[in-house]
């Protein structure tokens, strides 16, 4: 009986074996990629690293570049409105002297000088007017003169308001003007740059003609002018349109030469 029923588990292993066997497909043997072998010199490659490089070559493995873009418009904020000036800052020490700056334009041509003559002729003389007044608005305020009694050779420039000696010698001046009520009537005779005498009367309620007169020792190319000096008050000289209250006259004593 046992090798009866040893015999029967067998067969039926057998044809369980068979049935399996009929129902799955069969597999067949993987088959491997070839390699290329290395030569004498070379190094072995392996297996995996060669496999990486034909997927790292082929576009379907690839990895797609990324970039980046940034809205600048959302980072930058609308410009804002302007701050009110600063206190100036302290003064800087002074630097040093810069080098020499090119040379400025040509000035324009000036006015004619007077007539010359064959023979020098010794003689110098002005008388000139002012019909406006004059308020004293600087410290130092050139006086000019709008009317032209006499200008021998004109040595006398109606535009400065300057007497030019062209002629060495000796000169008389004399200064005329009418003061202004209630205000300081202060003036300069200068020589060049150098005041030789002061005309000067005080605040007063009535005005009154004022003079003065000096001789000078004058070289060629001194020159004669008259200028107003403000301090604390206010300083004026009175004249009208219709008469001449301010005189500024000059002539040549003794020439040094003659």
């Amino acid at each position: 009986k046992m090798s009866a029923v040893f015999l029967l588990l067998l067969v039926s292993t057998v044809n369980v074996g068979a049935t399996l066997e009929k129902g799955l497909p069969r597999r067949e043997p993987r088959r491997l990629s070839c390699v290329r072998c290395c030569g004498p010199s070379e190094q072995p490659v392996s297996i995996i690293s060669s496999r990486y490089t034909r997927m790292s070559s082929d576009p379907a493995y690839s990895v797609p570049k990324v970039q980046p873009t940034i809205d600048i418009t959302i980072l930058k904020g609308e410009k804002g409105e302007m701050g009110e000036k600063g206190y100036p800052g302290a003064v800087g020490k002074e630097g040093e002297r810069g080098l020499r700056g090119f040379n400025g334009r040509k000035g324009q041509k000036g006015q004619p000088g007077p007539q010359g003559h064959s023979c020098k002729q010794l003689y110098a003389a002005f008388s000139v007017g002012r019909r406006k007044p004059l308020h004293s608005s600087d410290y130092f305020q050139h006086v000019t003169f709008d009317i032209e009694f006499v200008n021998l050779y004109k040595h006398f420039n109606m535009f400065s308001g300057k007497f030019f000696c062209y002629v060495s010698g000796i000169y008389y001046f004399s200064l005329n003007v009418h003061t202004w009520n209630f205000k300081e009537t202060y003036l300069h005779l200068m020589k060049n740059e150098k005041e030789v005498a002061i005309l000067y009367t005080q605040p007063s309620d009535r005005s009154i003609m004022q003079s003065q007169s000096l001789m000078l020792d004058l070289q060629e190319g001194d020159e004669v002018w008259v200028r107003m000096f403000k301090r604390e008050r206010e300083n004026a000289i009175y004249s009208e349109e219709s008469d001449v209250y301010i005189i500024f006259n000059g002539h040549l004593i003794k020439p040094a030469v003659e």
